[in-house]
């Protein structure tokens, strides 16, 4: 199983990144997907979560409207548009898949390698 996260970068507070996460070896349209992040010294953080068929989304507090998650199945692809970006959302970003999309990252099986978004001016 691979999941390769992509997108990440260095953009200015109020901006937008496009993160992209495409699945290989699994049944990708069977599983939940989710977006975690992580400082350096803090634990792994939940973002965002989207069920198996991407009609329901689950976001975290923080997101408050700013981030979007969606996926493409026949593409195996999962999407995380971040709009109105802060400084404190600067983190590593991880693609995860679960069996449901649940908060808590211990129940996740797989994880992509993870993307670097830093905001900055």
């Amino acid at each position: 199983v691979q999941l390769q996260a992509s997108g990440g970068g260095l953009v200015q507070p109020g901006g937008s990144l496009r993160l992209s996460c495409e699945a290989s070896g699994l049944p990708f349209s069977t599983y939940a997907m989710a977006w975690f992040r992580q400082v350096p010294g803090k634990e792994r953080e939940f973002v965002a979560a989207i069920d198996r068929s991407g009609i329901n989304t689950y976001d975290a507090d923080f997101v408050k409207g700013r981030f979007i998650i969606s996926r493409d199945n026949p593409k195996n692809m999962v999407y995380l548009q971040m709009n109105s970006l802060k400084p404190e959302d600067t983190a590593v970003y991880y693609c995860a898949a679960a069996s449901f999309p649940l908060r808590a990252s211990e129940m996740y099986n797989y994880w992509g390698q993870g993307t670097q978004v830093t905001v900055s001016s």
